[in-house]
């Protein structure tokens, strides 16, 4: 049954009526809940037309289950953004190998062996035996691609890395959402999933060097959500939320408390 736009209206009035989400408090939705609009899917060129990325039932999807043959590809936010507080939320399934990720202050370099992503990345990796990785940081900027937060000289990660506390939800559980904070100020990051602090990275001398300059990323620039290459991913967002913050020390930044939260969706478990 469709709602019209009166009833809409109501329903809209009711939500920031429960949540005091205005534009006075600075926060803006990045997904309408319909579609795929303010947001672009970048990739190579054989994988263009792949509809890995949807949008359906207020949820953003991606889904390449029984579909491994694939290059990177990334749903990439038009906005860009500096200095930012990021929440969302996401959902992952036990039958879901595949890796996903938030890049933020990224941009994708359509010269470079076809498309590449460059700019760090926090991991989101659903793998039952991994899942203790989401929330740490791996740059993916040519020149750097590694874990750096914790610092590390490559791809290669160890459990002893993982965060104390660490708290992962699948699809099948009760309550079946997984909370992602990512605050950025100057070079200083930090990370929380479902209330703990994965990440807290004072980036100076890497998100500012050469490499990351070069490129134009690390201090500025877009989100990107990744599916990563050959990977079979099924992985839903929603409620994503981002607020513009002032520049200024970065030495702890915190999660702000608004008096309310972004809203929850009304989208069923």
């Amino acid at each position: 049954m469709k709602m019209n736009k009166t009833l809409f209206a109501l329903v809209l009035l009711g939500v920031i009526a429960r949540t005091g989400i205005t534009a006075e408090s600075g926060w803006i939705s990045l997904f309408n809940g319909k579609d795929l609009s303010g947001w672009t899917v970048r990739c190579q060129p054989k994988d263009q037309g792949k509809s890995f990325w949807q949008a359906e039932a207020g949820v953003m999807v991606c889904d390449s289950l029984g579909r491994p043959d694939h290059n990177y590809c990334w749903l990439v936010s038009e906005k860009e953004f500096g200095d930012f507080e990021l929440t969302l939320k996401f959902q992952a399934y036990t039958n879901s190998p595949g890796n996903s990720g938030m890049q933020f202050r990224s941009r994708f370099d359509a010269a470079d062996k076809g498309g590449w992503m460059n700019g760090p990345q926090v991991d989101i990796h659903p793998r039952a035996d991994q899942t203790w990785r989401t929330g740490l940081i791996y740059d993916e900027t040519r020149g750097e691609q590694r874990w750096v937060s914790p610092s590390l000289p490559d791809s290669k990660i160890g459990v002893a890395f993982k965060p104390a506390g660490h708290v992962f939800k699948y699809a099948d559980d009760g309550d079946s959402w997984n909370d992602l904070t990512i605050i950025a100020r100057g070079t200083h990051v930090k990370t929380v999933v479902n209330g703990v602090v994965c990440a807290d990275w004072d980036g100076t001398g890497v998100l500012d060097n050469a490499a990351h300059r070069e490129r134009n990323v690390g201090c500025t620039g877009h989100f990107a959500l990744q599916l990563h290459m050959k990977d079979q991913l099924r992985i839903r967002f929603k409620d994503i939320f981002v607020r513009e913050l002032d520049h200024g020390s970065a030495s702890e930044p915190k999660p702000s408390t608004p008096r309310s939260n972004p809203p929850s969706s009304s989208v069923p478990k």
